[in-house]
């Protein structure tokens, strides 16, 4: 018997269905007509084990167990996936063969090689198991697969990467936050004050911004904006660019601050003539944005509707496992294997009728036209985010729901739209003695920017120009160098530089997935813009969550700023522990390991001999201006049978965290 072991349900429904009939469903599998079996996990079916584990003296929290490095790592089945390993326990034992069908990414390798490991399967059966590899739920790129199988030993780096992330997060979170926590206790904090080597550098992101904002002092800063007239009547405006010259009077961004300065110009060159010295235009085309994943999702919700990214997921979660209308929603990626183009007019059915305030949309779409989303090169574990061919019969969604699957269905079909095409225009103007610039943009062709709301437009064209440079205007007259103007008017603008905005749910999530924006140092930089940021798609809302739920962030109206609690952690703690250097650090490491140029020793044992050193520091500190804290609050026993999820696709469930981040 062959044993397949999907990573999920969806993964193990999608398997079967090519697959001998007639099919057998049981309890925790799928039986087919040869005698072979398709089961899964549901996401990690076990977990790292807790301190008291290794130790019952380390249930309570003192700091003289620090730091807690176990000698031989147990795992443990977690409470939720008892049942369903259990089940596996049985199947892999009567197996054959085993048929490793997790995803292709190292936490999909790591969550099925890990319960092979629980079962003490034999070696020689261990030796013989195959690596199914599918990121398409397409029938045919899944009957492809199953014939390009391979030896599951050749992926050992890649499970040994995600075990590597797995203890090291254990070890860094685990022993950091019972260090801060009991300095905080001296402090007279009542609370956990829970450090990772995620959410700490998050949190770190925005006391800084906080920070930057509050110690911010306000600058006046001056513009000359000059009224210019062509021979034939027609008017535009140009703004003054100041010259070398200047430079002593402008502050590091080019901004004029000394008023004088530019009355003097104002006044100059008010009724003086005026020549054009360059014209420039340059027609450009702005191509669809991809499908979404789900940072972009989360990105786009937040900005349009003010959804948290835990409620993007939550619904997406629903959309999917419910009411199966979306594809898998914890991607990250943004492109489509070439197999789904063929769904196109399936897919834009399901839309019209699901969503008829998109029926026009459909309409207007050219199902023939294939944008750069289609591209199997770019497709990893799995594929972005877009509708199904499934129609949905009422009214059933909520109204979160509807508006996610109306963004996602819209993002879907701008792929069948033309580019949007625009003519940008400069011209520079010199009028005694001084330069002067106009710009503007003149849209040619809407494309698939006719799908946006106005407002979307509109928002885009007020954020095209900095302080420094010339608003962007909706047209130019037709000029040519050499060309005389007459300035008729000019105006002196009196304006204030702007504190940098706090953050918000959409700009949080932005800075996650461009953290590399906030680092200076080269190689971190580069690291970090080849990987996935801070967190990943499947973590991020989490984290933002709890960092709520810790009392460190709070909410003021759209913004998110940083409590009290929350800057005296960030003090306390060593710099490298709230920047995001040591994410990609870790990152090249593990990406080391899968490219077998590091081993796992290597990437943990700096890790361990550096952790006697961060928890000595911690020692030294009393973190100053937390607060009282509150009390952890523990869940009554309850006899109720509390599920934490179903037959989903969560890598993992849901659960408190004490002493990890």
């Amino acid at each position: 018997m062959i044993l397949y072991i999907a990573e999920k349900p969806s993964m193990a429904r999608a398997i079967a269905a090519v697959l001998p009939k007639p099919q057998h469903k049981d309890t925790g599998c799928i039986r087919l007509a040869n005698g072979d079996v398709i089961s899964w996990c549901i996401g990690h079916l076990l977990e790292q084990a807790e301190p008291q584990d290794y130790n019952a003296d380390y249930k309570r929290w003192q700091a003289a167990h620090l730091p807690i490095i176990p000698d031989q790592w147990q795992l443990k089945a977690r409470k939720s996936a008892r049942q369903q390993l259990s089940i596996l326990q049985t199947l892999i034992k009567q197996a054959d063969m085993l048929v490793h069908a997790g995803d292709p990414d190292r936490e999909g390798q790591l969550l099925v090689d890990e319960v092979i490991a629980w079962c003490k399967v034999p070696k020689t059966k261990r030796d013989n198991v195959k690596r199914l590899l599918i990121n398409d739920l397409n029938a045919a790129a899944i009957r492809q697969a199953l014939k390009q199988q391979q030896p599951n030993t050749n992926f050992v780096p890649l499970s040994t990467s995600a075990l590597a992330r797995s203890r090291a997060d254990w070890l860094y979170g685990l022993n950091m936050t019972r260090a801060y926590t009991l300095r905080g206790q001296v402090a007279g904090y009542q609370g956990v004050l829970s450090v990772g080597r995620v959410q700490t550098p998050l949190l770190g992101l925005v006391v800084r911004r906080d920070l930057e904002i509050a110690s911010f002092n306000s600058a006046t800063y001056y513009q000359v904006q000059a009224e210019l007239q062509t021979n034939n009547g027609s008017t535009f405006n140009a703004q003054w660019q100041p010259s070398a010259a200047c430079e002593p009077y402008q502050d590091s961004e080019g901004r004029v601050l000394l008023k004088a300065l530019a009355e003097k110009v104002q006044r100059t060159v008010k009724g003086q003539p005026a020549e054009v010295i360059r014209v420039q235009q340059q027609d450009k085309k702005q191509y669809a944005p991809l499908p979404y994943s789900l940072s972009a999702l989360q990105i786009d919700a937040a900005k349009a509707y003010g959804f948290s990214a835990q409620q993007v997921l939550d619904s997406c979660q629903q959309l999917y496992e419910r009411h199966k209308l979306i594809t898998y929603p914890r991607s990250d990626s943004r492109h489509l294997p070439t197999a789904h183009f063929s769904e196109a007019g399936k897919v834009g059915q399901a839309i019209a009728a699901n969503e008829p305030a998109l029926e026009a949309a459909l309409a207007g779409a050219n199902l023939q036209l294939k944008s750069k989303a289609w591209d199997d090169s770019k497709v990893a574990a799995h594929h972005a985010i877009i509708p199904t061919a499934k129609t949905l019969s009422g009214n059933r969604l909520d109204a979160t729901e509807r508006k996610l699957y109306a963004l996602i269905a819209r993002q879907y079909l701008m792929q069948f739209y033309p580019a949007c095409t625009f003519t940008d225009s400069t011209v520079e103007v010199r009028i005694a003695g001084g330069c002067f610039v106009a710009k503007a943009r003149k849209q040619e062709q809407a494309g698939w920017k006719a799908l946006l709301p106005a407002a979307s437009n509109n928002e885009s064209r007020k954020s095209a120009a900095t302080d420094t440079e010339p608003p962007l205007q909706t047209g130019l007259p037709k000029l040519q160098p050499g060309e005389q103007l007459l300035c008729i008017d000019s105006v002196l603008l009196e304006k204030q530089t702007q504190p940098p905005a706090p953050f918000t749910d959409a700009s949080l999530l932005s800075a996650m997935t461009g953290i590399s924006r906030y680092v200076t140092n080269p190689q971190i930089k580069r690291i970090l813009k080849d990987t996935d940021g801070l967190g990943t798609e499947a973590t991020r809302s989490g984290i933002i969550e709890l960092l709520f739920k810790r009392n460190f962030l709070q909410r003021e109206g759209k913004h998110i700023r940083s409590t009290i609690a929350g800057k005296a952690l960030i003090a306390a703690l060593p710099p490298e522990a709230s920047l995001p250097d040591m994410t990609a650090q870790w990152e090249a490491g593990l990406n080391n390991i899968c490219q077998r140029e590091q081993s796992y020793q290597s990437f943990m044992q700096p890790l361990t001999a550096n952790l006697q050193q961060l928890i000595s520091q911690a020692g030294a500190v009393i973190p100053q201006g937390l607060g009282s804290g509150q009390m952890k609050k523990w869940p009554k026993k309850t006899t109720k049978k509390r599920v934490l999820f179903k037959g989903n696709d969560k890598k993992t469930a849901s659960k408190p965290q004490t002493d990890r981040g």
